[in-house]
């Protein structure tokens, strides 16, 4: 590093070496000296001084010598501070000692690993080292801990020697005296943040409100419930493929396992895990998994000893032999010949062929990590042998009229049960086109979600569980007539459970069923066997039929994410136990609600954090009782986009995941407006009515219902009884990183809910055309618009405060810095930019379709300018400003290319940072300060204070061209800027200069 001669001069003091001896020569002897980043070499010093040194409290006047230290290898923190400094000098480096405070502040979330910090604000006198970094200025190094100094250093003295940084120097005659002294830290303000959203009192405020909501809705009788699907990302790792874009990963599916075992606790411990299989997307090898948890409403346990669930990450050693003997025991338990058990294998012909394809040289018996599926799969088998029984079926089925369980043999070709080449459990690779035909109306169909239920039969505490379909069905008509099959029996029943031992697991494969009661009595029969014979077992395949009676949460896997499908909360209080109960266990199991991005931008997890609104039932669901309710939410939301956009996800515009219905299709809204004209008004007896009527409305541009802001795929989907829950999603929701930011999204859900349901919002739609887009993406508008959601809570008696969504704008608007130029400031944030899908391109893996984020757009605020003196530029452009309607207040935005990925909208276009404004007054015809923006941290040098500061510059002509045009000339002659500041996107913060000068 060079120092400057004046400077060298001025640092004279803290450059004299004055201590040496054997010992500080042998430290100073290894210690490299190889060329590296001034950052790294400073760290390494002091972290291995913080771990050689031990820290002890000395009440003896003095500091030690540096000898004296390093012999004892312990010593308060002015020793080790001085130490450090003689170590810097002798490096060639300037340091000097600091005396002060040393403030620490309560954590606002305790740490998982190493401790915490203290368990309340505290403040002590403490000593550290400073060395002085061209450039840079002092900085501090705090080697009692092997931290740089932070916030919470106050230096009172910086001197050379420690003796000159002594409070109380000098000594006075024999008297009487007595010293005390007392450090009180007081937190006078303190800005919302991610980690600590809302003061203690203000939260408790959110939750008065929550509950007088809840009179309201009760008051109403509006039946609402609310559940979501937060997602999460693994704390450790966010650069791996499975936490950005991948779905599936060994990582994620520890961890959604880990959680899945903590949530059990929490909120279904009789409940029952079960391990299913998720959605199968086109290129993926194998399908994604989905783990749940299920427990009854009735507090009855569906599932008695946890001990008989076994893990999925555990080698039980369980064999064949295991498997049959279950499988024949269970035949007794459900009054069955165990002729019905029948083996099953692998296709031993497939397997054969794919041996004589392999290379010579390749052992068929061994495969590694690196092979495909197929080779490990065949090599996992060829092991085992293909001769070797894979698992066995048990065909069921429930016969109505005889209040008992059925079953049937399997009549195939070849005598053997063949199952289809695969990875999946046995049940989903079952060779069900080779069993006789069925004809249709032989089949059971599903039952209605409307149809009542009765409650569930009590289990009975002798060792064998009696069958509670049996119970069930004694007490009401032994058939429903409208699911009454044409014949009374199926020649050949296809829903069978299949018993296969698995990587040293006993798994039972359910199958899919139409009634609980008839899942409820074959599980409770699974479990009695699992005691009798002491087999821990999977439960995996088919879920049980979605019924009222019973409730359940799932974790499955997503592009990036571990999703949580949250089971739904019928009041607030609930709502508040199960979203902070969540966030707790998944930090437990070191998952995490946020990200950072690549340019160290905080964001969130990169999924959803999507809300349900609906009821205890289909039946009960608000939106099917009074469907106006819909097209007041619908309505309000498109005369609000602030709504839309201060809690979306960075992904926006029409292509996105949650496009709005006025994004897109400009048609639209005038569709919409002929439906609303058909809506009726209060209570209606035709549930099916509002999925009519906006069915094709509520969607994307493609026309797929699912990505839409307002999801109604879930409402009264005509097609299955999955689809008529009577459920609404918001899927423009991001994942806030706090469980209180979370539950003040959807208080504001409920709040308008409950301000609907007593007064329905009925207005004609706005047309925003390219404002939309122009003007809300900027922070200003969106903050203003969401003030008039506020405002029209207020006036309808939910006394919700605008400061409570302060912490979204902070979270989905980071600022970026202020800079103030005499009475004037700049102020830069993060805006949003709609992301372009592009082309189908050519992949290795087929065709894909890239999304261009290469384009960003910025706001700039300007304040306390004079009318019309005052022009903002950009790089040499005019920047657009419009005023605000605050005296001297104006706000703008710039659109520029951020970084040049290798497909985007133009690939032509060169990269505009970094972005360097100058504020410009027309009347004297000069820049009187600016500041430069970094979308990263610059390459070419560092934030030095010689480069800050402002250089005179020549008068230019007063018109705007002629501004322009010098600006145009100087920036294309990289001629030395007048900035007073420089904003960079790692650091998220503004880097002041030394000097503020304004240009003559």
């Amino acid at each position: 590093m060079l120092i400057k001669k004046n400077s060298k001069k001025n640092l004279n003091p803290y450059l004299q070496v004055t201590e040496s001896c054997p010992l500080l020569d042998k430290w100073l002897s290894t210690v490299d000296r190889k060329s590296v980043p001034i950052n790294d070499f400073l760290v390494s010093i002091n972290s291995r001084l913080a771990a050689e040194i031990g820290y002890g409290i000395r009440l003896e006047p003095g500091v030690q010598t540096c000898e004296e230290t390093l012999t004892l290898k312990k010593g308060s923190c002015r020793d080790t501070s001085w130490l450090l400094v003689q170590i810097l000098r002798s490096l060639g480096l300037a340091a000097r000692f600091a005396s002060g405070y040393l403030v620490q502040l309560t954590a606002d979330v305790k740490a998982l690993d190493g401790p915490s910090g203290p368990e309340e604000d505290f403040t002590d006198l403490h000593a550290w080292c400073e060395v002085f970094l061209p450039g840079a200025g002092w900085v501090g190094l705090d080697p009692t801990s092997g931290l740089f100094a932070g916030e919470g250093h106050i230096p009172l003295a910086c001197t050379p020697e420690p003796a000159s940084a002594a409070p109380i120097t000098g000594f006075v005659d024999k008297c009487e005296c007595e010293f005390s002294y007392s450090n009180i830290v007081t937190r006078i303000h303190e800005d919302p943040r991610v980690t600590k959203p809302y003061a203690e009192g203000e939260w408790e405020t959110i939750k008065a409100l929550g509950f007088a909501v809840d009179k309201e809705l009760e008051d109403g009788d509006v039946r609402l419930t609310m559940g979501g699907e937060p997602t999460f990302v693994s704390i450790d790792d966010m650069d791996s493929e499975q936490w950005n874009t991948g779905a599936l990963g060994a990582e994620k599916l520890k961890l959604a396992k880990d959680l899945l075992i903590k949530m059990k606790q929490e909120f279904g411990a009789n409940g029952l895990l079960h391990y299913g299989q998720g959605k199968w997307y086109p290129g993926e090898e194998v399908p994604r998994w989905a783990l749940g948890c299920f427990w009854r409403t009735d507090g009855q346990a569906l599932w008695n000893d946890p001990k008989y669930l076994a893990r999925v990450d555990k080698d039980y050693k369980h064999t064949i032999k295991d498997a049959q003997a279950f499988g024949e025991l269970l035949c007794e338990k459900l009054a069955l010949d165990k002729q019905y058990l029948q083996s099953t294998y692998e296709d031993t012909l497939y397997y054969l062929w794919m041996e004589q394809s392999l290379p010579v040289d390749a052992d068929p018996t061994k495969a590694d990590l690196k092979d495909d599926l197929e080779r490990r799969r065949l090599a996992k088998l060829l092991s085992r042998g293909l001769s070797t029984t894979t698992g066995f079926i048990l065909p069921l089925e429930f016969d109505s009229y005889q209040n008992s369980w059925n079953s049937s043999l399997w009549p195939m070709r070849s005598d053997v049960i063949t199952l289809i080449p695969g990875d999946s459990p046995m049940g989903y690779r079952l060779p069900l086109n080779s069993l006789p035909a069925q004809a249709e109306e032989d089949r059971i169909p599903e039952r209605d979600p409307f149809d009542p239920r009765q409650p569930l039969a009590n289990k009975k505490d002798n060792p064998v569980l009696d069958s509670v379909a049996k119970q069930h069905f004694a007490k009401k008509p032994a058939v429903e007539p409208a699911l009454a099959p044409e014949k009374t029996l199926k020649n050949v029943i296809r829903t069978t459970l299949c018993i296969e031992p698995r990587d040293g697991r006993l798994h039972i494969f359910m199958p899919p069923m139409t009634h609980l009661e008839h899942f409820v009595d074959v599980l409770g029969q699974l479990e009695d066997v699992a005691k009798t014979l002491d087999l821990p077992i999977v439960i995996e395949g088919y879920e049980p039929p979605k019924d009222p009676r019973l409730q359940k949460f799932l974790i499955t896997p997503d592009p990036g994410v571990i999703e949580v499908n949250i089971h739904p909360a019928a009041s607030w209080k609930e709502l508040v136990h199960n979203t902070e109960t969540l966030y707790h266990q998944a930090y437990l199991s070191r998952l995490g609600a946020e990200k950072f991005m690549l340019d160290g931008r905080h964001t969130g997890t990169g999924g959803g954090n999507h809300v349900t609104l609906g009821g205890r039932t289909p039946a009960d669901s608000p939106l099917l009782r009074r469907p106006e309710l819909l097209q007041s939410l619908v309505t309000f939301w498109q005369h609000h986009p602030g709504l839309s956009y201060l809690f979306s996800g960075m992904f926006i515009g029409p292509t996105s995941q949650a496009p709005r219905p006025d994004e897109g299709r400009d048609e639209a809204l005038y569709e919409m407006e002929i439906a609303f004209q058909n809506m009726p008004s209060g209570f209606v007896e035709e549930p099916w009515l509002v999925d009519r009527l906006m069915r094709n409305l509520l969607v994307d541009i493609t026309g797929n219902t699912h990505r839409s802001e307002f999801c109604i795929d879930k409402l009264y989907a005509a097609g299955s009884a999955s689809g008529r829950q009577g459920l609404l999603e918001f899927r423009g929701f991001e994942m806030p990183p706090h469980p209180h930011m979370s539950l003040v999204q959807m208080l504001l859900l409920r709040c308008l809910v409950a301000r609907f349901w007593k007064e329905p919002y009925k207005k004609p739609l706005v047309r925003w055309g390219t404002s939309l887009h122009d003007k809300f993406m900027l922070p200003h508008f969106v903050w203003q618009d969401v003030k008039e959601v506020v405002e029209d809570l207020q006036r309808h008696g939910f006394p919700f405060k605008l400061e409570w969504l302060a912490p979204f704008e902070e979270f989905r608007f980071p600022h970026y810095g202020r800079q103030k130029i005499d009475d004037m400031e700049i102020e830069l944030r993060w805006a949003i930019e709609p992301w372009h899908v592009l082309g189908e391109e050519i992949t290795g893996s087929g065709t894909a379709r890239y999304v261009d984020s290469s384009v960003e757009r910025l706001q700039v605020k300007l304040s306390g300018l004079t009318d019309g003196r005052y022009v903002l530029s950009c790089n040499g452009r005019r920047v657009p400003i419009r005023a605000t309607g605050r005296k001297g207040e104006y706000v703008g935005a710039v659109r520029y290319k951020a970084w040049a990925p290798p497909s985007a909208l133009h690939p032509t276009l060169g990269t505009d940072t970094p972005l360097i404004f100058d504020l410009i007054d027309t009347w004297n015809g000069l820049s009187v300060g600016g500041c430069t923006y970094h979308v990263s941290h610059p390459v070419d040098a560092p934030m030095t204070m010689y480069r800050s500061i402002a250089m005179k510059r020549k008068p230019v002509a007063l018109t705007v061209s002629g501004i322009m045009a010098s600006l145009k000339a100087r920036y294309l002659h990289r001629q030395p800027s007048v900035h007073c500041a420089l904003f960079t996107r790692m650091a998220t913060c503004l880097v002041p200069c030394h000097h503020q000068q304004k240009s003559q």
